[in-house]
């Protein structure tokens, strides 16, 4: 009965990450106006807000405009369930716990904001690194390894920018001995950014949550996970940016819920 209560709970917190989800990007207030369509912006019933079941019963659509309602809701939804419970399994409840899922929830609000945007409000980011201070009983190891972590990252994003940015130049360097008259259209310098700042944040809100060890399961299970979307995106000759926030998270998530079993199958205590 208690992990049917926190799957509620879960799936009615997820309702209200959906609204967080839409709303602020676009630097909408998360209260008002209430909850309405999207397309028509006629207010929705109650009854049209019932987590889950709502979508299933108006077939994934509105009741007003029958316009398409996004898989998104039910999909934030449920994994916002699935996030409480998964916990709650894990940790019991404490205040550990509520402070555990709650980074989770709000990484997983920042992984669907970046899909959906390519944009990581600083608001939801600083929010779950500061949260994750408070899921551990040492405040100060858990800040501790969040810096350990950010700087880390830090310096990755340096050496990895460095490396893009001379290859980019190189590239250059050969088209423009074909077509030199193209000189005036090429940046002098290169400077590309192989990491956001978001990454970096995110990486301190996992260290503090995991610590150090998690956290590097947590990264190489990140990279794992990332390389068939690199992979499929480079063969469909997508020019998109391929947000690692998403991969971040469900390393992150991953690594909580069987990060041990994987040290211990590495022989690493």
């Amino acid at each position: 009965m208690i992990y049917l209560f926190i799957f509620v709970l879960g799936l009615l917190i997820g309702s209200f990450l959906n609204v967080v989800i839409i709303r602020l990007p676009q630097l909408q207030s998360v209260v008002f106006p209430s909850s309405h369509c999207v397309k028509c912006k006629t207010p929705l019933k109650w009854w049209h807000n019932i987590p889950l079941l709502s979508w299933l019963f108006l077939r994934g659509r509105c009741h007003y405009c029958k316009e398409p309602i996004s898989i998104q809701y039910p999909l934030v939804e449920l994994l916002s369930g699935i996030i409480f419970v998964s916990v709650y399994y894990k940790m019991g409840i404490s205040i550990y716990s509520a402070a555990t899922a709650a980074v989770f929830i709000l990484l997983l609000a920042l992984s669907v904001i970046d899909l959906k945007y390519k944009a990581v409000p600083d608001s939801l980011n600083l929010l779950a690194l500061t949260i994750s201070f408070f899921t551990r009983e040492d405040i100060l190891s858990a800040l501790h390894d969040a810096l350990v972590m950010m700087g880390a990252f830090s310096l990755l994003r340096f050496y990895v920018s460095y490396y893009v940015s001379k290859k980019e130049e190189m590239y250059l360097k050969r088209e423009l001995k074909k077509a030199p008259w193209l000189r005036a259209y090429y940046p002098k310098y290169i400077m590309i950014e192989a990491m956001g700042e978001g990454d970096i944040i995110v990486a301190g809100a996992l260290g503090a949550l995991l610590g150090i060890k998690l956290t590097l399961v947590a990264i190489f299970l990140a990279a794992l996970t990332a390389l068939p979307a690199s992979i499929l995106q480079k063969a469909l000759k997508s020019d998109k940016e391929l947000p690692f926030i998403p991969f971040l998270a469900l390393g992150g998530y991953l690594s909580f819920m069987f990060g041990e079993q994987i040290l211990k199958l590495a022989g690493i205590e």
